[in-house]
């Protein structure tokens, strides 16, 4: 995989929403409410949250995809932290009696038993999906950029590795965020993002030249924007270029063709709205080819 010399074929160049048809993304219903999956987690119960759903929660929306599996979430914190699931207790439904359950703060969750279901949820944030094709485990890692910056992506694939994964096996979807073409940040912050991909010479530059490295990527995240100072960036193609140097290939990732911020009907976005109002994006493990 050479992102410098191909285009993510199935992310929009022209449009910040579009169709699900054609591009390995396809609308789902429950009781009329549509949620989105992609075809490269088939094997997996699995899906994208739409407004639609709220105020429902994981363990709601688990009932919908694997009804009995446990359910795990996290309090996010825009960082670069990973848990597995032996390190926090499952969600528990509230008692009339029972104080709200308190969460672990983490951006990512990793499976280390059959089904799990892990959770995420976001409202401009990218909501990624991995899943190991051979062992069944899988993760869900929340990036916004500053977990990007961190390189969220990377410590999930890592920890994966860790349970036994290998890079060639997993499958990555990417969920519907804001888009780049609409997601105005400064300077320095696309730098930051831009410094985990950038070769050591152009990270020891000034921002405007990590920029300007960006800017020369056939591939690049960033594009201009008439404010001085400012940029547009592609938050999910970072996290792509940031998996292409793990050397994941592009046949194992699947961007999401919707855009957060411009698709009103369907999704929550923070940068539209100034709400705190998110959509979950969850993930069920499964028995793979060696004993669960």
């Amino acid at each position: 995989m050479t992102l410098a010399g191909d285009r993510l074929t199935n992310f929009p160049d022209s449009e910040c929403a579009g169709q699900a048809d054609g591009t390995g993304w396809h609308w789902q219903s429950w009781e009329g409410l549509p949620y989105l999956t992609c075809s490269l987690l088939d094997r997996w119960s699995h899906g994208f949250f739409t407004r639609d759903f709220s105020p429902r929660g994981p363990i709601e929306l688990t009932e919908i995809l694997e009804p009995g599996a446990r359910v795990y979430r996290l309090q996010q914190v825009h960082g670069n932290a990973v848990l597995n699931t032996t390190e926090l207790p499952p969600v528990v439904a509230p008692g009339p009696e029972t104080p709200p359950q308190s969460y672990e703060s983490a951006d990512g969750l990793v499976a280390v038993r059959e089904l799990e279901a892990l959770w995420v949820c976001s409202a401009d944030c990218v909501p990624v999906l991995i899943a190991d094709d051979r062992t069944g485990l899988v993760a869900a890692v929340h990036a916004g950029w500053r977990g990007t910056a961190a390189k969220i992506l990377p410590e999930a694939i890592a920890q994966l590795v860790a349970q036994g994964s290998k890079r060639e096996n997993l499958k990555i979807a990417m969920g519907p965020a804001i888009a780049g073409k609409v997601y105005q940040v400064s300077v320095e912050v696309a730098a930051e993002l831009g410094a985990t991909i950038a070769p050591k010479s152009a990270v020891s530059a000034t921002a405007d030249g990590i920029c300007e490295f960006l800017h020369q990527l056939p591939a690049t995240p960033v594009s201009a924007d008439p404010e001085p100072g400012k940029v547009r960036l592609d938050v999910r193609l970072c996290n792509a270029l940031q998996l292409q140097q793990l050397g994941i290939d592009l046949s194992q990732l699947a961007i999401a063709p919707f855009c957060t911020y411009s698709d009103s009907a369907r999704f929550f976005s923070y940068r539209r709205d100034r709400l705190k109002k998110v959509q979950w994006s969850g993930i069920v493990s499964a028995c793979g080819t060696s004993p669960c």
